[in-house]
C-alpha cells in the first residue's frame, strides 16, 4: 500500500483520534445487545428457565435493577475518566509542551478504557429494553435474558479492571520520563516508515533553466502529499516539479509552493490544480510523515524545563539524552529528498527532506540558548556533541560539531562555577571522538567495594 494512499491516510487519521475505538465499542454493544437476547429466547425452555447453569437466576425485577445499576454507575465512571483525561491533558500541556497532547490522545490505553466503559454502558441499556414482566409487553409473558445479563455482569467486571489499569497508567503517563519515551517511540516509527530509501541513490538532477513558481490557495502545515498523483500530473505536462516546503513546514496561500520546469507555452493549470488537490494541509503538524516533529517535541520539553518559571535542569538533562539518541539514529539514515520518477526513469517530483545539519540545529539551538547559567545542562550538551561525534559517519558532521562546540564554549564562558579546564576538556573530548578515540575516565580513589568471583 502506498504511503500516500487514501486508505492509509484514513488509517492515520483514525489512529490519531480519540473517538474511533469508543465509537466501535458503541456499535459492538448495540450488536451484542440485540443478538444475545435473541439467543436467550432460543435457549429459553417452556418453564422460562435457561439451560445454562451459570446464567443469571433472578426474576424480571432483579434483572431490571441489575442492568439499571450497571448503566447508571458506568455513565458516572465514564464521566470521571473523561474528567481525569482532560486534567491530564491540561497538566501535560502547561508543564511540558502543548504538542505532547497529540501523543496522549493517541494513547491506546486511554482509547481502550473509554471504549470498554462506553461499550458496557450502551450494552446494559440495550439489554434493559428486552426485559419483560408478566404484566408488561405484548405477549403477557415474562422474559429475562439470563445469558445477556450474565455477559453484562462480566463486562462490568472488565470495566472495573480497565478503570484500575487506567488510573495506574494515567499516573505513569504524567511523568516526564514516560512522555519522553512515548515521543521517542513515535519518532522511531516515523523514521522506519519515511527514511527507508536507498542511502546510495544518486542525487536528483534538475533542469538548469528558469522555473515557473506555483502557489496554492490555502494555508496550513503540509502534513502529507500524494507523491504518485503529483508525479503523474507533472508527467502529463512533461514537467519537473520541485516542492518548496518539507513535510511539516508551513504553507501560506499565494506564496510559491513549487518550482516547475516545463517547455515554453505549456499549460500549467492542470498541475496547479493537482497541487491544490494533492498537497494535504492541516492546522497542526502530525508525526506521521514529519521526520522533525518528534525531535521538536523533545526540544520543547527541554526548553520549558529551562524556563525561569519551571527551572528544572534535571528534566532538561534527561530530554537532551533523547535528543542525542534521536540525532545519533538519524545520522545513519538516508536524509536525501524523496524523488518520484516516471516509467522511463525521468525525474518528475522532488520533495525536500530535513538535512542532518538542520536537524542538529533544531536539537541544540534552543537548549544551548537557554542553558546559560546551568552547568549541569551545559555538561550534558557537551556530552551530546561528544556522542554525536562518535556515532556520526566519518566526515559527515565534523565541521558542524566543531562549530557547535565553539558556541558551547562561548556560553560556558559566560556561566559561573565552570572551571576553564573542564570546558577545554569538552573540546578535547569532541575532537577525540571525531578521531575515533574514547578515553576512559579511570577512578583515582581507593576501591570502596571489592568482590571476588566464586570458584
Amino acid at each position: 500500500m502506498s504511503r500516500s494512499s487514501v486508505p492509509r491516510r484514513l488509517w492515520r487519521r483514525a489512529r490519531g483520534s480519540l473517538w474511533p475505538i469508543p465509537m466501535a465499542g458503541v456499535v459492538l454493544a448495540i450488536g451484542l445487545g440485540v443478538a444475545l437476547p435473541a439467543l436467550d429466547e432460543l435457549l429459553e425452555g417452556e418453564d422460562g428457565r435457561s439451560p445454562l447453569t451459570f446464567a443469571f437466576g433472578g426474576g424480571a425485577s432483579a434483572a431490571r435493577d441489575v442492568l439499571a445499576a450497571i448503566s447508571g454507575s458506568l455513565i458516572s465512571v465514564t464521566g470521571l475518566v473523561f474528567s481525569l483525561t482532560v486534567v491530564a491533558l491540561q497538566l501535560s500541556s502547561s508543564q511540558y509542551s502543548p504538542r505532547v497532547l497529540q501523543t496522549f490522545v493517541t494513547d491506546r490505553v486511554v482509547q481502550l478504557t473509554l471504549g470498554q466503559l462506553v461499550l458496557t454502558f450502551v450494552y446494559a441499556l440495550t439489554v434493559l429494553r428486552t426485559v419483560r414482566t408478566e404484566d408488561g409487553g405484548t405477549t403477557g409473558t415474562a422474559f429475562v435474558p439470563r445469558l445477556s445479563i450474565t455477559v453484562a455482569y462480566l463486562l462490568t467486571l472488565g470495566a472495573v479492571v480497565a478503570l484500575l489499569l487506567f488510573l495506574g497508567h494515567l499516573a505513569r503517563s504524567l511523568r516526564v520520563e514516560t512522555m519522553l519515551r512515548d515521543v521517542h517511540d513515535e519518532a522511531m516509527r516515523t523514521y522506519d516508515e519515511e527514511l527507508g530509501a536507498d542511502p546510495d541513490a544518486p542525487a536528483p538532477t534538475l533542469p538548469t533553466g528558469p522555473a515557473t513558481r506555483l502557489a496554492v490557495g490555502s494555508s496550513g502545515f503540509l502534513i502529507d502529499l500524494d507523491d504518485e498523483a503529483l508525479a503523474r500530473a507533472a508527467a502529463d505536462c512533461d514537467a519537473v516539479v520541485l516542492l518548496e516546503p518539507r513535510i511539516g513546514d508551513s504553507v501560506v496561500a499565494g506564496v510559491p509552493v513549487a518550482h516547475v520546469w516545463a517547455a515554453a507555452g505549456t499549460d500549467l493549470h492542470p498541475l496547479r490544480a493537482a497541487l491544490g488537490r494533492h498537497l494535504h494541509l492541516a492546522f497542526e503538524r502530525t508525526v506521521d510523515r514529519d521526520v522533525s516533529y518528534s525531535l521538536r517535541k523533545v526540544v520543547d520539553i527541554v526548553a520549558r524545563a529551562l524556563s525561569p518559571g519551571t527551572n528544572d535542569p534535571t528534566t532538561a538533562v534527561h530530554g537532551l539524552g533523547h535528543v542525542s539518541a534521536l540525532l545519533g539514529d538519524l545520522a545513519h539514515r538516508p536524509l536525501g529528498p524523496a524523488v518520484t520518477r516516471d516509467a522511463d526513469g525521468g525525474t518528475r517530483l522532488v520533495v525536500p527532506q530535513w538535512s542532518l545539519p538542520a536537524l542538529l540545529q533544531l536539537g541544540l539551538e534552543e537548549p544551548l540558548q537557554y542553558a546559560e547559567g546551568s552547568p549541569a545542562v551545559l555538561r550534558r550538551v557537551a556530552g551530546v556533541l561528544r556522542e554525536l561525534a562518535w556515532r556520526a559517519p566519518s566526515g559527515s558532521l565534523d565541521a558542524e560539531l566543531r562549530a557547535w562546540t565553539d558556541r558551547l564554549v562561548a556560553v560556558a564562558g559566560r556561566t559561573a562555577d565552570l572551571d576553564a579546564g573542564e570546558v577545554r576538556g569538552w573540546r578535547a573530548d569532541v575532537e577525540d571522538a571525531l578521531a575515533g578515540r574514547w578515553t576512559p575516565s579511570w577512578p583515582t580513589a581507593a576501591a570502596g567495594t571489592a568482590r571476588t568471583l566464586p570458584g
